[in-house]
């Protein structure tokens, strides 16, 4: 079949291209990575935009589904998706975290986008999807022109206006956060800096290594307190100072100073001027003592072995 080779991408695509470079700039460089923007360029990248260029890609047709379909499955299918590509993060080295999801989120896209883009050239170009932008732009013009009243000019504005103000609250409630809001994430991951491969056997004083994450979303610098406690038993304490929006993730070494089975290491975040733990979260772990060995006697033994062996070299033999 020939390939009908446009001069550039349709439009959709082309939008959604200049999207996703934008999301990039907006979530990784700074100061840009922490004005309102990042937020409302992040809400699409999860909930529509892989959605939509994999039906663009699975449907490059104009006469496949309509656009309310195409629009419906594109945020059924993102939903489905970011959790699928999180779950295959977490047997990553680079785990779940915000920079591999989004990396991962926009070359899922852009494969997507070229699949999308070559299907549609195999059509004809009566037949490829686009959307009806230019359409929609020549109805606007046409209420506005003299061809009508004035009458309908004013409520096509009216019309315009409103929905325009509707879009502004839409955004500003979904990314204004309500005082419900404020909240401090608190967890702990493997060694690896995945949710698993968590310690389950310890040896009395070997160094256990974790990874602990503190996430201030309180909307006000917080000074924290980290304890590691077994049994009720403090053997590890650090100070976190943490701005609004700040992370803390970092790796913790600690020796467990007891002996036991199904002792409750426990991971406990204070906030300043509270004396019970704002967060907490813990693992059930087995501590044996290490076997002593005694090296002198070790190597007495041998010795003596060594010895025995090669003063009684026929010992093992058959006599005839």
């Amino acid at each position: 079949m020939k390939l009908h080779i446009p001069e550039e991408p349709p439009l959709d695509l082309k939008l959604i291209v200049v999207y996703l470079l934008l999301t990039v700039i907006f979530l990784t460089i700074p100061p840009l990575d922490e004005t309102i923007v990042r937020t409302i360029l992040g809400i699409p990248m999860v909930l529509f935009a892989p959605g939509y260029v994999l039906i663009a890609a699975l449907f490059p047709g104009r006469d496949d589904i309509d656009g309310i379909e195409r629009a419906a499955l594109s945020f059924g299918l993102s939903i489905a998706i970011v959790p699928l590509l999180g779950l295959g993060l977490n047997f990553t080295p680079w785990g779940i975290r915000i920079m591999p999801i989004t990396v991962t989120l926009i070359l899922f896209s852009l494969l997507l986008w070229v699949i999308a883009y070559f299907r549609r050239l195999q059509l004809p170009q009566d037949k490829r999807f686009e959307v009806p932008l230019k359409a929609a732009i020549a109805g606007i013009r046409e209420g506005f022109s003299g061809q009508e009243n004035r009458t309908d000019r004013i409520l096509t504005l009216i019309l315009v206006l409103s929905i325009v103000f509707s879009l502004i609250t839409l955004i500003y409630v979904i990314v204004t956060p309500k005082q419900g809001e404020k909240f401090t994430e608190f967890y702990i991951l493997g060694a690896s800096g995945k949710a698993s491969d968590y310690p389950r056997e310890v040896s009395l004083g070997v160094p256990v290594n974790l990874i602990v994450g503190i996430v201030n979303h309180e909307y006000s610098d917080i000074n924290y307190t980290l304890q590691v406690q077994v049994q009720n038993n403090t053997f590890l304490e650090k100070k976190v100072q943490l701005g609004n929006n700040q992370t803390w993730e970092n790796p913790v070494t600690f020796a467990i100073n007891r002996t036991g089975s199904n002792l409750k290491l426990e991971f406990l975040l204070f906030r300043e001027g509270m004396e019970a733990p704002y967060r907490e979260t813990h693992l059930w772990v087995n501590s044996t003592e290490i076997p002593e060995t005694n090296l002198y006697e070790t190597i007495k033994e041998f010795i003596k072995k060594f010895v025995n062996s090669t003063a009684n070299p026929g010992t093992n033999r058959t006599k005839g």
